[in-house]
């Protein structure tokens, strides 16, 4: 068997499309542009390539895009003065503070001084506690997309068997009740889960978000069975030259696809979505701020 590959670069895309539509008949019939601000504090690389990305895209599908970015100094005080200023901008739909915060602020804190209805991360207790109770929230961008790329595939998810491996709170527990929200038989496996190849073998989904190079191998996979890989990880590439390095998820793909009925690759499949979700998840705010029908196929 050879899996069905999840093209995530493609589905992307898609839901970009779907968000500048949306865009343009919320500017076309409202008068309203959606706005999304990020909040940078310090140098940190990643984050910054991460950011710049994220205000192309947004200024791409027709969205304000504000970026503010501070020092790696920046007080308390001051960074929650920003979030509060943006909270009471009626221009702004929604905010995301990009993590890692630098160790002396709290990162909870900030997190939870975002008003919910524009916290487009999905992190806050209010939004956490509203999908926990399968009630309308903000929900996190990356088990987002791994939905919308799951219901694309299967349709209804009701009734199977689904394993998510790793119980973080930005991917592992809100996957988890993203999954059991559509009716499907959950399972969180984790490091300490024994016997953790037995309980995966009998999932009919599998979502890796373990942080753990290749840690799932095709042997774990029930057949037929259909595999999103959330990992990221960087591993050493010898055969690319000396100190030279590689991305891969959290399954073993080669030995995961023989088996799978369908798979995401690493890079390309999960993380594209998270930015486009991101995006979703703005429009999907400022509709629900001016009390209009949010996008479809665009949400949970």
């Amino acid at each position: 068997m050879t899996a069905t590959v999840i093209d995530g670069k493609a589905f992307a895309a898609k839901v970009r499309g779907q968000v500048a539509d949306h865009v343009a008949r919320l500017k076309e019939a409202h008068g309203i542009t959606p706005g999304l601000a990020v909040v940078l504090v310090g140098e940190d690389p990643a984050s910054q390539v991460y950011v710049r990305s994220k205000g192309k895209m947004t200024v791409e599908v027709g969205m304000k895009s504000v970026e503010h970015k501070l020092d790696a100094d920046t007080s308390e005080e001051d960074l929650l003065a920003v979030v509060k200023s943006l909270n009471e901008d009626t221009e702004i739909h929604g905010i995301l503070v990009q993590l890692p915060l630098p160790g002396h602020l709290n990162e909870d804190l900030v997190i939870n001084s975002i008003d919910p209805a524009k916290d487009v991360d999905g992190f806050h207790i209010s939004n956490v506690g509203l999908l926990g109770t399968g009630q309308k929230s903000m929900v996190p961008c990356t088990p987002l997309g791994c939905l919308m790329m799951l219901r694309d595939h299967h349709g209804s998810l009701s009734g199977l068997n689904a394993v998510v491996i790793g119980r973080s709170n930005i991917v592992g527990k809100p996957m988890a009740q993203l999954l059991l929200n559509d009716s499907c038989t959950v399972t969180i496996a984790h490091s300490r889960t024994k016997d953790i190849q037995d309980v995966v073998r009998g999932a009919d989904v599998v979502v890796a978000a373990v942080g753990r190079p290749e840690m799932v191998t095709g042997e774990w996979i029930k057949p037929g069975a259909t595999v999103i890989d959330v990992g990221i990880n960087r591993i050493d590439a010898p055969e690319k030259g000396e100190g030279k390095t590689r991305l891969v998820g959290d399954c073993d793909y080669d030995s995961c696809a023989e088996v799978a009925g369908a798979i995401t690759p690493v890079p390309g499949g999960v993380g594209p979505m998270t930015i486009a979700c991101l995006l979703a998840n703005t429009v999907t705010a400022c509709c629900r701020a001016n009390g209009l029908a949010e996008p479809e196929g665009l949400t949970a």
